[in-house]
């Protein structure tokens, strides 16, 4: 589609798998207070969650139980007209099989995958492929986050190869890393831009301060978003925001002036779904 018809697609991420409330004290944790900031973010302008759950001690999960928990509590709160991401994601804990666990027994309706995570080095093609079909046939959306240029290439050989069966998937692409005081700079983006024939739609998330200037520079490039505590809690003046929603309008009224439609639900269902 040309520039400004495909509606932008914001996803929010309110908690991570790192912070507690010891690190922010107004970050959700619990499926009520998730699907509190859920409603919150839907009426601030996101049409999609990304959702991690966390222990009784505020550590990360990635227990069915758990998940079933918060997203049986969100969906009640935002109604059918929201996408719910769960996360793979390992944090040094789980491995690519835990990973693949998790997913066939939750079944959920979307999932982030990081490509280093699931497809380490020396990995399983066979268990791997399986894996991608099980999800094609489960009709589960995948979006495949990619750090850096190796994830790519690794991206785009899974996909030539057959190993991730299908055309064109959605990304998340990451700028910079998971680490204290990470700043992430809109420039960041460019060595992201056009290096995969196999990307169906791309989304942004940034750290720090210029996050929003990021999540601007993505929208004017034609991606999408993925904001919130997560990564940050910093509103463009610098002053700490109270709640994800207040990241999640800032980044709306940006798009708009950058004559970017906001997704509904129902869009970003769309726009997120890969081409199996």
């Amino acid at each position: 589609m040309a520039y400004g018809q495909t509606p932008f697609v914001i996803a929010a991420a309110p908690n991570g798998a790192r912070k507690t409330k010891a690190d922010l004290p107004n970050i959700p944790i619990t499926p009520a207070e998730v699907a509190q900031t859920a409603l919150a973010c839907k009426q601030a302008g996101a049409a999609m969650m990304h959702l991690h759950v966390r222990d009784e001690e505020q550590k990360h999960s990635l227990d069915i139980g758990r998940y079933r928990e918060m997203l049986t509590e969100v969906r009640a709160a935002v109604g059918n007209d929201m996408v719910l991401q769960v996360t793979t994601e390992a944090v040094g804990m789980y491995s690519a099989d835990d990973q693949m666990a998790m997913v066939r027994g939750l079944m959920p309706e979307a999932v982030s995958i990081a490509i280093r995570e699931i497809a380490p080095d020396g990995f399983d093609v066979n268990v791997l492929k399986s894996f991608f079909a099980f999800m094609r046939e489960a009709k589960i959306s995948p979006q495949f986050i990619l750090y850096a240029s190796d994830d790519v290439r690794r991206f785009n050989q899974l996909v030539e190869k057959g190993i991730l069966p299908g055309e064109k998937f959605p990304v998340l692409f990451v700028l910079g890393r998971y680490s204290a005081g990470q700043v992430s700079d809109p420039a960041d983006l460019l060595p992201f831009i056009g290096t995969s024939s196999c990307i169906s739609t791309w989304m942004v998330c940034a750290f720090g301060a210029f996050e929003n200037a990021c999540i601007l520079t993505g929208a004017g490039l034609g991606g999408h978003a993925r904001i919130g505590f997560e990564n940050n809690h910093l509103l463009v003046d610098g002053s700490p925001a109270d709640h994800n929603a207040e990241l999640i309008a800032q980044a709306r009224e940006g798009a708009r002036h950058m004559a970017r439609k906001i997704a509904m639900g129902e869009q970003a269902k769309q726009i997120m779904h890969p081409v199996w």
